[in-house]
């Protein structure tokens, strides 16, 4: 059974964003990123969505940046425990 493939997880989206904005994809290798992907979205509670859009007219600007800060914190604990390994 397959549910669809539009249905992902709106973390992912804001997890690579922030990544992007600190530019740690341009001084790490695909290895270290996927590990940082999988150990900071594992911190996170899931939002599943299936379009964008319902997120850009439903959600809060409280709850979006609540949910930003969430992403702050899980990439800099995913990334301090990717360092000390």
């Amino acid at each position: 059974m397959k549910l669809d493939d539009d249905i992902h997880n709106y973390y992912e989206k804001l997890v690579l964003e922030h990544i992007a904005e600190l530019g740690i994809d341009q001084q790490k290798d695909s290895e270290y990123l996927a590990d940082l992907c999988c150990i900071s979205l594992n911190l996170l509670p899931p939002r599943y969505i299936r379009y964008e859009v319902d997120m850009a007219f439903y959600l809060p600007q409280s709850e979006r940046f609540e949910m930003t800060l969430k992403v702050k914190e899980a990439v800099a604990r995913a990334s301090s425990f990717l360092e000390n390994q």
